[in-house]
């Protein structure tokens, strides 16, 4: 499999457009939360995030391209054994084009959100250590 990374746009799947749309105006609340206070407009360390964005056959949750990162949000129904599967193979597959995948639950988010966000810094600082790059800052008018 060819590997995605920051510089093309291969792995995105124009296709799914449409659903990505529809699942941005619908989002659940732990993902609104997400979005609000810890991913949107550059607040995770001037990183930029995406929500609802396709990537190869799926639509993740969010996702920088910066990072070569998808958020995973799960809520209730990800306890099924067949969601389960799904979600592994889902996640192999995202993770042999080169993301890394982060899962929080529902109740993570909604109970939690502080030791979330904390994660997710772990995560870019130890991107950032390993690729020794730095976020861009980002000017606010």
């Amino acid at each position: 499999m060819r590997g995605a990374d920051k510089n093309n746009l291969w792995h995105y799947n124009k296709e799914l457009q449409p659903l990505a749309h529809e699942l941005r105006t619908s989002m659940t609340k732990a993902e609104a939360c997400l979005w609000k206070y810890v991913l949107r407009a550059g607040m995770m360390k001037g990183y930029t995030f995406r929500r609802q964005r396709p990537v190869l056959n799926y639509i993740g949750d969010f996702m920088c391209k910066e990072l070569m990162l998808i958020i995973e949000v799960d809520g209730i129904s990800h306890d099924e054994e067949n969601v389960l599967i799904k979600d592994a193979k889902r996640q192999a597959e995202l993770e042999a084009a080169g993301f890394t995948v982060l899962r929080f639950s529902d109740h993570d988010i909604l109970k939690g959100i502080e030791g979330v966000r904390r994660t997710i810094e772990n995560f870019v600082d130890g991107f950032e250590k390993k690729n020794g790059s730095k976020a861009r800052v980002i000017k606010r008018k």
